[in-house]
C-alpha cells in the first residue's frame, strides 16, 4: 500500500476520531516536500569553470533523487565574510508535489533513513510550531538513486515536509500514522 493510500484509508479516520474533525477535508495533510542543498562553502574558493563543474554534478545528482530538476538559488546580497556576491550560485532546491512527493517520502521513509548512520528516529522537535517537519540528510549516498561509485562529492541537505496541520500535535501525529520514524 502506497503513503497516499494509507493517508486515505488508514490516517484519515484515525485523526477525524483522535481530533474530532467533522470534515475528512479538515484533516492535516502534506501539502510539499522541498528538499534544497547549499554549496556556499564548495563553491567558495574555486574558479568559475571548477564552481561550474561542482554545480552540474550537483544538480545532477538531487535531480536523480528528487526526480525533478532543481532551481538553482542565488545569493541576493554580498556576505565579506563568507565571499559570497551578489547573484552568485549558492543552492539548489527541488519543491516535489502530488505524486512524485509521495515518491520521495516512500523512499526517504523505507530506504534512505533506515540507512543513515547511526539513526535512532527523527526528533519529534524537528517539528515546528506550523507543523512542518524539517530534517537534515548529512550525506546524499543514503538515497540508492546516488552511488558513491559516480559522485566525487559527498554533499548534505535539508528536507522540510510542509503539512496544513494547525499544531504540532496534529502534525506529530500525522507523521506518527504514516511511518515517519519518530522518537
Amino acid at each position: 500500500m502506497g503513503l497516499k493510500e494509507k493517508y486515505e484509508k488508514e490516517v484519515v479516520p484515525a485523526m477525524m476520531k483522535k481530533f474530532g474533525y467533522k470534515s475528512k477535508m479538515a484533516v492535516p495533510k502534506i501539502e510539499k516536500v522541498v528538499v534544497n542543498v547549499g554549496f556556499g562553502k564548495m563553491v567558495a574558493q574555486k574558479t568559475p569553470k571548477e564552481r561550474e563543474k561542482i554545480i552540474n554534478e550537483i544538480t545532477n545528482t538531487l535531480a536523480l533523487i528528487c526526480g525533478q530538476k532543481p532551481v538553482v538559488t542565488k545569493a541576493r546580497k554580498s556576505i565579506s565574510g563568507f565571499k559570497v556576491r551578489k547573484g552568485m550560485i549558492i543552492g539548489a532546491k527541488v519543491t516535489l508535489r502530488r505524486k512524485r512527493m509521495y515518491d520521495f517520502l516512500e523512499r526517504l521513509i523505507h530506504i534512505a533513513l533506515p540507512r543513515t548512520r547511526d539513526f535512532r528516529g527523527i526528533d519529534p522537535k524537528s517539528i515546528d510550531d506550523q507543523g512542518n517537519l524539517t530534517i537534515g540528510i548529512k550525506e546524499h549516498i543514503v538515497f540508492p538513486e546516488a552511488s558513491s561509485e559516480s559522485t566525487s562529492r559527498i554533499f548534505g541537505f535539508e528536507i522540510t515536509i510542509v503539512t496544513s496541520a494547525k499544531t504540532k500535535e496534529e502534525a506529530e501525529e500525522l507523521f506518527r500514522l504514516l511511518g515517519f520514524p519518530l522518537k
